[in-house]
């Protein structure tokens, strides 16, 4: 397996760079006579998710307390058995849902389809010794085996770096073997430096990802204006990832780490292994003008690794090019461009700063907030609008440091800036449940989607600060570090085994 997936890697770096970056210009421009001709309008907004879990030790493969729920590797024919697709790791699982017209049905589809797949995907892995966890980050590491270990094991096979824990996705491998491989690709946070040779490291974490697609694509650039202006404060309510596995720290004592601990180190993570000195692909998007500048934005963005693009008769070959390059334009919030054929060509923001939740119902609740708020903030001109763009940034960064705590600032519906949790988040929930209305939903079954957002707000509380909680009760309990996160992660998972499917992190509160 490893000399055929050298060969593709081999057949990746030989693409010539400056004809795939002068193809993707070109796909660019087709892009935009298409937007100018309507093709990408849908007069209706759509929704779906991408949802992603990791695998650990469960049953038979966990008779001792003390290893388990250790990391495992899933089987590449479960992972189809059970219809999930590949991730970064060895160990993940993705579930991709059905778009759907964003009314009551649409909603209710999406929340069905993710319980009835994960549902049925639970019963397989189960008979397997394992079980699928949604976190924001994994923290013990396979039976046997360290974390470092795990995320840096890789073998040469005849010039060509492959890591040994990694999905086959050639595009993955091909970043640690091109003429201009990304530089570092380790984990820089506090207390936390792990130097890898792949890109690996970054499969510490998983994420939901809501997608909102507007009716018309012209109007994309205020829909993405607003959705940078709402990613801090819904970070916020959101961090899930404070720890590490415990053998990645320095030596540090651990109230010293729990202190400088980022409430949501996901983001550390994916913006220091994939950023280089040359290239931020991962980072904070500047607002957007127009819808142009969107998509010159994906042609311009820099090229790690050139990929060969088969064209075929669907719509979206005659952009091929293009959409293999927005593969790896990663930003916190991003616009694609899609579509198999002109009836399905649409124009679609990817909201990507949220860390796997605790249940589904939390999961959606971010899912049907982050609608709520695309179809009520530009609709009723809220004025956050004007808030400047530095100051959305910076309420990114702060709430991915400090979660909950971080003095999100907000601009109210009337008008005036708070840094009052109470004001910001009466405000943001408020319009998110009036969206939901205004896409047909009865006020009832709208606040019952926010509810879980709602609770954590008054409640001051979040899963990160839940688990710190729970690591600094071990830690007065006299237990060392590495078996306070140890004991405080299967916590998590236990709890979640109780409520994933019928509860929400409400009942760990």
């Amino acid at each position: 397996m490893s000399d055929e997936l050298a060969d593709r890697v081999r057949d990746v770096l030989a693409v010539d760079a400056e004809e795939y970056q002068a193809q993707a210009e070109a796909d660019a421009e087709v892009v935009k006579s298409e937007l100018a001709a309507g093709t990408f309008d849908n007069h209706q907004s759509i929704v779906g998710l991408e949802y992603e879990f990791y695998a650990v030790a469960d049953g038979r493969w966990a008779s001792e307390e003390t290893e388990s729920n250790g990391l495992m590797r899933v089987p590449r024919r479960l992972l189809e058995l059970i219809g999930f697709e590949k991730e970064l790791g060895l160990h993940n699982a993705e579930m991709t849902t059905s778009p759907q017209p964003l009314n009551p049905h649409g909603l209710r589809a999406q929340e069905s389809e993710v319980l009835a797949r994960l549902t049925a995907a639970l019963q397989c892995t189960s008979s397997e010794g394992m079980r699928l966890v949604s976190d924001g980050i994994w923290t013990i590491p396979p039976r046997g085996e360290t974390a470092e270990g795990y995320l840096t094991d890789s073998i040469d096979d005849g010039g060509i770096r492959v890591a040994t824990n990694m999905t086959d996705a050639v595009r993955y491998h091909a970043m640690a073997n091109g003429e201009h491989p990304v530089d570092q690709m380790s984990v820089d946070a506090p207390h936390v430096e792990l130097d890898a040779d792949t890109v690996m490291p970054e499969s510490l974490i998983t994420s939901i990802q809501p997608h909102y697609q507007v009716a018309h694509a012209a109007d994309l650039p205020i829909y993405f204006n607003y959705a940078l202006r709402v990613a801090g404060p819904l970070l916020a309510l959101g961090v899930n990832s404070p720890f590490f596995p415990p053998d990645l720290y320095d030596d540090a004592a651990p109230e010293e780490i729990i202190a400088d601990a980022h409430m949501e180190n996901r983001i550390a993570v994916f913006e220091s292994v994939l950023n280089g000195e040359d290239a931020e692909k991962v980072r904070f998007p500047d607002d957007l003008p127009d819808v142009e500048t969107a998509v010159d934005r994906v042609a311009a963005d820099a090229t790690i690794v050139p990929m060969p693009v088969p064209r075929g008769d669907r719509f979206d070959d005659s952009f091929a090019t293009l959409r293999r390059k927005h593969g790896t334009f990663w930003r916190w919030v991003r616009p694609v461009f899609d579509g198999a054929t002109r009836s399905s060509a649409n124009a679609r923001i990817e909201f990507r700063p949220i860390a796997a939740q605790p249940t589904v119902r939390d999961s959606v609740a971010f899912q049907a907030a982050f609608a709520g708020l695309m179809e009520s903030l530009p609709k009723r001109e809220h004025p956050v609008i004007n808030q400047d763009w530095a100051t959305a940034k910076e309420n990114f960064y702060a709430a991915m440091r400090d979660g909950f705590d971080s003095g999100q600032r907000w601009v109210a519906n009337d008008g005036h800036e708070t840094t009052n949790p109470v004001e910001v988040y009466d405000d943001i929930l408020a319009h998110a449940v009036d969206g939901l209305k205004s896409a047909g939903c009865s006020e009832a079954e709208a606040d019952r989607y926010v509810a879980p957002l709602r609770v954590r707000a008054e409640a001051g509380q979040t899963p990160a600060g839940w688990k710190v909680d729970r690591v600094r009760e071990r830690l007065a309990d006299g237990a060392d570090f590495e078996t306070a996160v140890y004991e405080m992660q299967r916590d998590y998972i236990g709890r979640q085994t109780e409520t994933l499917l019928e509860g929400s992190f409400a009942d760990w509160v």
